[in-house]
């Protein structure tokens, strides 16, 4: 069961997190009964999960077989050391992050202007500079690239999302992380320092 206070169920934030991110991981059911996990690129375009790739292959067998899917996407932000906390138990180490997990159902697509769309999606995402001309299911040089090329869709039936970033922390032990990841400086902890003020209550309360 999820911790409360570490569920943000604001849905813009979480739909910003996922248009963020660009890799996740699908849960589907194989042939023998055990789920199986297959991570690939996505996109979150029109309330919806899309991802592309072969028509063929063992995630679509399974797909084919039982639509109902599982999809989890998650960014580790900062390792926080025990000793942020205490100078000689193990016990506080935890790590700082953000994740979203998804049930829903998978269709294959196949309207060529909703493949356009989705797949103009993914440039958009991943290849902001252009250096493309735009995915036109009219263009002759695109129609049969997109016939060939295999769209799923996940219709999202549930989708939750918890942050981790010391809302549980007292005041105290809160300024002690906060010391701590500021002295370290590392690659995300000025990032992560945001993200604590902006989700822990003592510090909400103290700007108020």
């Amino acid at each position: 069961m999820r911790r409360k206070e570490f569920e943000m169920m604001d849905k813009k934030e979480t739909e910003l997190f996922l248009q963020e991110m660009s890799f996740g991981v699908l849960g589907t059911i194989g042939e023998d009964g055990w789920p199986e996990l297959t991570p690939l690129n996505f996109v979150y375009y029109e309330d919806r999960i899309y991802f592309h790739g072969s028509k063929i292959g063992q995630k679509m067998k399974n797909l084919k077989r039982e639509a109902r899917v599982t999809f989890a996407v998650a960014k580790e932000y900062a390792i926080i050391p025990s000793y942020f906390l205490d100078p000689r138990l193990a016990c506080p180490a935890t790590a700082y992050f953000k994740s979203v997990l998804i049930k829903g159902t998978a269709e294959m697509v196949e309207d060529a202007g909703e493949k356009a769309g989705a797949l103009q999606a993914f440039m958009r995402k991943l290849q902001p500079e252009g250096g493309y001309e735009p995915i036109d299911p009219s263009d002759s040089d695109y129609a049969s690239q997109l016939k060939a090329t295999g769209v799923v869709r996940i219709r999202v039936s549930e989708m939750s999302s918890k942050y981790k970033f010391g809302q549980n922390l007292t005041e105290p032990r809160f300024t002690q992380v906060t010391d701590g990841l500021q002295q370290r400086g590392g690659t995300w902890d000025a990032e992560t320092l945001d993200l604590m003020n902006a989700y822990c209550p003592h510090h909400k309360n103290m700007q108020e």
